[in-house]
């Protein structure tokens, strides 16, 4: 049995909260890049840029599925996907985000 969850290879929820916690920990956007960019590989940063681009752009409102699937590279799968995010799924994290930089911005 693993004594620690370094040597865990669950990839469960348990396994999020440490990632979480050092997200948590990054104090400047650029701090946030630099972490990213050894965390991700470049294919994982494009897919992640493009969801919450996708995001954006849906929040924003204005613009059909294909319209923001040809303005961002992503299939119209993963804009429905991502608006159902947005819209029904339980944890609501795009939601929360989308709303709080709304209001710093405002």
């Amino acid at each position: 049995m693993p004594s620690n969850d370094l040597e865990s290879t669950s990839n469960g929820p348990a396994d999020l909260q440490p990632l979480s916690a050092a997200l948590l920990a990054l104090k400047s956007i650029e701090e946030c890049e630099r972490f990213l960019r050894d965390l991700l590989t470049p294919g994982e940063i494009k897919t992640l840029v493009e969801r919450w681009r996708v995001a954006r752009l849906l929040d924003q409102g204005g613009f059909s599925y294909r319209e923001i699937s040809e303005m961002t590279g992503a299939s119209t799968t993963t804009v429905t996907r991502v608006s159902r995010f947005v819209t029904q799924e339980p944890h609501q994290g795009y939601r929360m985000i989308l709303d709080r930089l709304a209001k710093v911005s405002s």
